[in-house]
């Protein structure tokens, strides 16, 4: 390892260079990427790309430590990332490869603080809408239903019963930043529903039994919509707790389609019957 560190004038703190991938922070950085109870322990999580990091800024994260490669990206470029002052480290090419899961992030990461993710820190909107995932098992899928989310600009996504934390890496990439741009919280599937009744809003579960097709609701008042997953969908609890039980109907072969493709098509049903 070669270390330094350079007061600049620009907004980092300093700078410090790390070129071995034997180095312990780098070692540290890795358990923090595969280990869920490293990142809940110290309460940071990796974020990967320019784009990412930008949408993790807006969406008020607090970022610890910037590391780059300079051969990708110059320092002017990181101090246009942000005013405030951070800790930057400069790494070879050996190193960001051993972190970066892709080839085309702009040459950066940055270790950022973990957010409180409980329903109480929801603020909503008085005529909200949400979307409810329960049991959502492949990262890919909640990536992908946050990037829904983002799009149909929804008041919240919440996760009942989940299976990895919302800070793995596979989810903070499949959402393509989109973890950072809408409000998220967990809980289990009681405690979910007993929030969304205090809170006077109607729950429209996505389900085969005892359901009337979806267009036929109207989704103007407070609303959630609940999906879950392809092969087991959502527990009973759901069912019998809902407002009304709903349906996307089939027309083909199967009886089903992707999590994030259901989601897609009842959250922009409610969002037509709203104006957009």
């Amino acid at each position: 390892m070669k270390g330094f560190f350079v007061f600049l004038h620009y907004n980092f703190l300093f700078m410090k260079q790390i070129t071995s991938v034997q180095n312990p922070f780098i070692k540290s950085l890795v358990q923090l990427q595969e280990k869920a109870k490293v990142r809940k322990q110290t309460g940071t999580f990796l974020i990967e790309g320019k784009r990412e990091i930008e949408l993790a800024l807006k969406g008020g994260y607090e970022l610890e430590t910037i590391l780059f490669l300079p051969e990708i990206i110059s320092e002017k470029q990181l101090n246009d990332l942000t005013t405030r002052q951070l800790n930057v480290i400069e790494i070879s090419k050996e190193v960001y490869q051993k972190l970066a899961y892709r080839d085309t992030t702009e040459g950066i990461l940055a270790i950022a603080r973990t957010k409180s993710l409980a329903l109480s820190d929801l603020k909503l909107s008085k005529n909200p809408l949400i979307l409810v995932g329960e049991s959502l098992e492949k990262p890919g899928n909640v990536g992908a239903i946050l990037r829904t989310a983002d799009a149909a600009n929804i008041d919240a996504v919440i996760i009942a019963n989940p299976k990895s934390d919302l800070y793995n890496p596979n989810i903070v990439r499949s959402s393509v930043g989109c973890l950072f741009t809408r409000q998220i919280a967990v809980g289990t599937t009681e405690e979910v529903i007993a929030y969304l009744k205090a809170n006077n809003i109607n729950i429209y579960s996505a389900t085969l039994q005892d359901s009337t097709e979806y267009h036929t609701q109207n989704y103007t008042t407070p609303t959630a919509l609940v999906v879950g997953t392809e092969a087991t969908g959502l527990s009973e609890k759901w069912r019998t707790e809902s407002t009304k039980n709903i349906i996307i109907p089939m027309q083909g072969e199967i009886d089903s389609m992707n999590v994030s493709v259901a989601a897609a098509i009842l959250l922009f049903e409610a969002k037509r019957q709203r104006g957009f």
